[in-house]
C-alpha cells in the first residue's frame, strides 16, 4: 500500500498506474493535515531554509541534509509533528 498526495507529478506518465501488486491510497485534495510531511516541510523551510540563498547545489545539498539532521535531532519534536492518532509509531 502506497499513500500519496494528489502532486501532479505522481500521475505524470501513469508513473503509479498499472502495478499489480501495490494499492494506492489517494489523499483528499487539500489536507495537508493527513500527510505528516507537509508539517516537517513547514518546519524545515520556516526555521532552518527559508530567506536563503546558496552558492551551488552541492551548498543546497549540504544546507538540506543539516537542516534534515536538526529537526531529526530531537525525536519529541519528530513526533509532535508527525504523529497521528491513525499512526502507530514505536519508540
Amino acid at each position: 500500500m502506497v499513500i500519496m498526495d494528489r502532486a501532479a507529478w505522481h500521475f505524470k506518465d501513469g508513473l503509479v498506474e498499472g502495478l499489480e501488486n501495490v494499492v494506492i491510497i489517494r489523499l483528499p485534495p487539500y489536507s495537508p493535515e493527513l500527510n505528516p510531511i507537509e508539517q516537517v516541510w513547514s518546519w524545515l523551510r520556516q526555521r532552518k531554509l527559508s530567506n536563503r540563498t546558496f552558492a551551488s547545489y552541492d551548498d543546497i545539498l549540504d544546507q538540506v541534509s543539516e537542516a534534515w539532521n536538526a529537526f531529526i535531532s530531537c525525536a519529541d519534536r519528530v513526533k509532535s509533528l508527525c504523529f497521528r492518532d491513525w499512526i502507530n509509531l514505536t519508540s
